[in-house]
């Protein structure tokens, strides 16, 4: 289980998380949903140890963040804004380069395999560079995956994908869940978290205010959910001030 409890990030005078409490088990795929600055990057760059939180504890099995961090990384597959390549470098030298920090086994078999799941292989020997956002996003995907994670945590996957692709990603993502991975991913999208999703966490003025399953929900229900929460939230704030 991938857990936070109690974190906190500020930049400058700006506090951006206000002790954020998150759990992601095996099985689940979790929706995490704000409007642009709530805070959702943040939070995942955190989790993904490539940000460091002023305060509160993370922890994965067990394994602490700070005591155990290049082990933490081994079990984390992570999708950014950033696509994290190298343009200089072709798609199949990419994937060769992450394959040996992560000691893949098999890796060019491996390789091979990511890169016909995501519909690249006619391009693997392409410079990154030459690519579209798109492909570049759906290299991103395949270098998170190459290693097999246990763990993956994503930062709108979707962006840059057509139909095809997000519908393959939907599908790896889906079964990835049954055979007992867990996923994290951040969207602004409520359709694309109703299909995907098992629950859904609101990240509303620096914290989760409210965590619920998706079972048949609409993206209308959830809509409608999210705005009621957000608004509770804000008269509460406002009572509070004027106390």
């Amino acid at each position: 289980m991938l857990t936070a409890s109690n974190l906190y990030k500020s930049f400058g005078s700006r506090r951006v998380l206000r002790g954020v409490n998150i759990k992601v088990d095996r099985g689940e795929i979790v929706s995490l949903i704000g409007v642009n600055g709530a805070g959702k990057s943040t939070l995942l760059r955190i989790l993904s140890t490539l940000t460091r939180p002023d305060g509160g504890r993370i922890s994965l099995n067990g394994l602490s963040f700070d005591k155990d961090p290049i082990h933490i990384r081994q079990q984390l597959g992570v999708v950014l804004h950033s696509p994290m390549l190298y343009g200089s470098l072709t798609a199949r030298e990419n994937l060769r380069f992450f394959s040996q920090l992560f000691g893949v086994v098999d890796s060019e078999k491996r390789i091979s395999m990511i890169l016909d799941e995501m519909n690249l292989s006619s391009r693997a020997n392409d410079l990154v560079r030459t690519y579209s956002r798109g492909m570049q996003q759906r290299l991103s995907i395949a270098r998170s995956l190459l290693h097999e994670p246990e763990y993956l945590i994503m930062d709108e996957p979707l962006t840059g994908l057509d139909d095809d692709s997000i519908q393959r990603l939907n599908q790896y993502l889906k079964h990835a869940a049954q055979q007992g991975k867990a996923i994290l991913f951040a969207t602004h999208d409520l359709e694309r978290a109703c299909e995907l999703a098992t629950r859904a966490d609101i990240l509303h003025r620096g914290v989760i205010s409210d965590s619920l399953p998706i079972d048949g929900i609409t993206p209308e229900k959830l809509r409608e959910h999210y705005h009621q929460v957000t608004a509770a939230d804000q008269s509460d704030l406002t009572e509070r001030q004027t106390l």
